[in-house]
């Protein structure tokens, strides 16, 4: 038997039972060394925003309506931060083996089976830190956000939001050759921004955030805004500071309504570009170079050569037996924590 994370209601956390699945021909087993939690998505799970667990998503029509919930508590085995060794081989595989370490999705859960092939197009260089290996997916989030932005070299970006997708964002819009401004109202996160290269950083609180932006541009505001928030009056303070006649491009999970997004007032008068980032889809002019699996090991590929900072985002590790206060955490004291980890092995050191 193995152990998952489940959600059984709102807020409630806890560590159960799952079965071993069977090994067929082709397949491997994995044994889950680190599992990431998202302070986005999964947050909006635990604590029950989410439209999927009210509304029905109609995948076809691709809209959502009233009606039965698309996903219902218990949420068993969410997550998709995960990385782990291979402990079992089927007899037929000869393209991965025992001991090789292979990044991932498959959730808050100690054991799990893929078939080889997965296997042997994530394998984690034998040389990098296990936990690099969390960053498939959140990372593939953040280098989307930078292709659906359309930066060019010698702009000025400014970061709304440093959590870990900001923070690696910032980072990918510096590697395109952008000077970037990041704003956020954690001093620790602006911080570890400045630490990590972004050019300025902007403390919210102080005001005038779209006049110290333009100030920095003399005049002109920032050439892309990229919103990683989820917050509706950052996404209003992003529009108020972008060019005229450019791009805002929004990746945070919004939940509820945007009351303080003035859509008559800068938006209207700058001609500027409000553009989704979701991780389902690439920009109509990349998709056809640029999918899922291209973006995800792109930015294990840059962390693991080290030109992705992504060692530093880490604030806690939790042993998967105290899940419960690891979401407790995220939810309740979410500016004490950045990127919190799941550990399934029997050491477990935690920083708190």
């Amino acid at each position: 038997m193995g152990s998952v994370v489940s959600i059984s209601e709102p807020r409630t956390a806890e560590v159960i039972e799952e079965a071993d699945l069977p090994l067929a021909a082709g397949e491997v087993r994995l044994r889950t060394i680190f599992s990431g939690i998202s302070a986005g998505t999964e947050l909006a799970d635990y604590r029950g925003t989410n439209p999927y667990l009210d509304k029905t998503w109609d995948p076809v029509r691709r809209l959502f309506q009233p009606g039965t919930p698309t996903i219902e508590y218990p949420l068993v085995g969410l997550g998709y931060e995960e990385v782990g060794e291979v402990v079992e081989c089927a007899r037929d595989v000869t393209n991965v083996q025992v001991g090789d370490r292979v990044w991932g999705i498959w959730g808050h859960r100690s054991t799990t089976v893929k078939t080889a092939e997965y296997a042997s197009e994530r394998l984690l260089d034998p040389a990098a830190d296990a936990r690099v290996g969390i960053f498939s997916h959140i990372g593939a989030v953040a280098l989307n956000v930078v292709l659906d932005a359309d930066i060019h070299i010698g702009e000025t970006v400014a970061v709304f939001g440093l959590g870990v997708p900001g923070q690696l964002v910032a980072q990918y819009a510096r590697l395109n050759g952008a000077r970037v401004i990041a704003v956020d109202g954690v001093e620790s996160r602006r911080k570890l921004a400045a630490a990590l290269g972004a050019d300025e950083v902007i403390d919210p609180a102080e005001g005038r955030v779209a006049e110290r932006i333009r100030d920095l541009t003399n005049g002109r505001g920032a050439d892309a805004c990229l919103e990683i928030t989820g917050n509706h009056m950052a996404l209003h303070e992003a529009v108020r500071s972008v060019a005229y006649n450019s791009r805002v491009c929004v990746a945070g999970f919004f939940q509820g309504g945007a009351t303080d997004l003035r859509l008559g007032e800068e938006f209207h008068m700058n001609r500027v570009q409000l553009v989704c980032s979701q991780i389902s889809g690439s920009s109509s002019s990349l998709q056809h170079r640029w999918d899922r699996y291209r973006l995800a090991s792109t930015a294990i590929r840059l962390a693991t050569e080290g030109r992705l900072q992504v060692l530093d985002l880490f604030t806690h590790t939790f042993p998967i037996a105290e899940a419960a206060q690891a979401y407790q955490l995220l939810d309740e004291r979410p500016a004490e924590a950045l990127q919190v980890l799941l550990e399934f092995g029997t050491d477990t050191t935690r920083e708190r």
